[in-house]
């Protein structure tokens, strides 16, 4: 089999003749640091015999109108004596803001958009959405990397993924779960505008170029809110956009980076066709691959689950190939991509490759 056909095998939740692998994308910090400042392209490139699972998004239209009614000013907070830079983002139509922070390693809100019911109000009136979708940066991807891998993203949202994990980007994730208890009916409102407009960008995107769409997110993990809240402010919301994804020609994988034990039912009920990140014990989440494997594994592909803590960044090559080992047997059937179950910042690349080289020994 090619790469890509492994990869596509694995998402249709069929057995490949090895074990794919891929990286939860590769973080700035380590290409500069470890790969010499190599791209997405050169790492795959560098580690031979990993399977390219490429990032990327389409390119977004929007009508200079919708411009003329979104203004926004940047105001540059500087460095602090840590490295982290700060911006605050100023729209001064309709009077909302929004800060945000960043290092070496990642970035963050430091102001959230939405704090009051008004606020919400004035950018569900005025929030620009695009009026065209280009997808020729994915075409071109999917040309230069051929048969060695597949194109996955995001799409369009507001936050991340889904619309309860939008407003949690949104309004901050402690004051959304406050609010879902003591205004529940206006989080409802909130969560129906946001899953109205992504619905309508996905309808007039066309036939989708990504082979995968990611949706989720972390704030819908058990880890945050409870598997009630979960049915009651995800499950429906998440239906319909997976449905709707669905019928614009795209597999979905449904994100959870916590604990995901106890909602493995629900996200079947959602439609998606596969779940990621599988996040063992050892790394904060609390996943059983195999018994997640036992419960769902024949409705649902797994992307994830390999502990990058304990392999690339504190172990060896041996460790990192019994990790891999482990994996594997957890799902012996299929169905699934050996994948670190989070971003990872260092690790020697001989780890990496030792990653790599056990996953291509893992035959079916």
């Amino acid at each position: 089999m090619t790469s890509r056909e492994r990869l596509l095998t694995a998402l249709s939740n069929e057995k490949p003749d090895h074990l794919p692998c891929q990286v939860h994308s590769w973080m700035p910090y380590y290409l500069k640091t470890y790969l010499d400042g190599r791209d997405q392209f050169g790492a795959y490139e560098f580690f031979k015999g990993m399977d390219w699972v490429i990032y990327a998004n389409p390119r977004f239209i929007y009508n200079d109108t919708d411009h003329g009614v979104w203004k926004k000013r940047d105001i540059d907070l500087g460095t602090d004596s840590d490295g982290s830079h700060q911006f605050r983002h100023i729209i001064t139509t309709p009077e909302l803001s929004y800060g945000l922070g960043w290092n070496q390693f990642t970035a963050w809100v430091t102001k959230h958009l939405i704090e009051t019911e008004r606020d919400f109000d004035l950018w569900q009136k005025y929030v620009p959405l695009p009026e065209k979708v280009d997808w020729t940066p994915l075409i071109e991807i999917k040309k230069r990397i051929g048969d060695r891998g597949i194109v996955r993203g995001e799409f369009f949202g507001f936050g991340q993924g889904s619309p309860w994990q939008d407003f949690c980007y949104m309004f901050g994730t402690e004051l959304a779960i406050y609010a879902a208890y003591d205004r529940p009916n206006w989080v409802h409102h909130v969560l129906n505008t946001l899953l109205e407009k992504k619905i309508s960008v996905i309808e007039r995107a066309g036939t989708f170029e990504m082979d995968m769409v990611e949706t989720g997110g972390g704030a819908g993990s058990s880890t945050v809110i409870s598997p009630s809240m979960h049915r009651e402010f995800c499950l429906p919301y998440d239906r319909i956009q997976i449905n709707a994804l669905h019928n614009a020609g795209t597999r979905v994988v449904y994100h959870l980076c916590g604990g995901l034990m106890p909602l493995l039912e629900t996200i079947v009920e959602n439609g998606t066709d596969g779940l990621e990140t599988m996040t063992p014990l050892s790394m904060g989440g609390d996943c059983n691959l195999a018994e997640a494997n036992q419960r769902v594994g024949n409705k649902l592909f797994f992307i994830g689950g390999f502990d990058q803590n304990a392999g690339f960044e504190k172990g060896d090559a041996e460790t990192t190939a019994k990790l891999v080992r482990e994996c594997h047997q957890a799902c012996p059937d299929g169905g699934y991509i050996c994948s670190p179950s989070d971003h990872f910042f260092s690790g020697d690349p001989a780890n990496v490759q030792a990653f790599v080289d056990e996953a291509n020994r893992c035959h079916y």
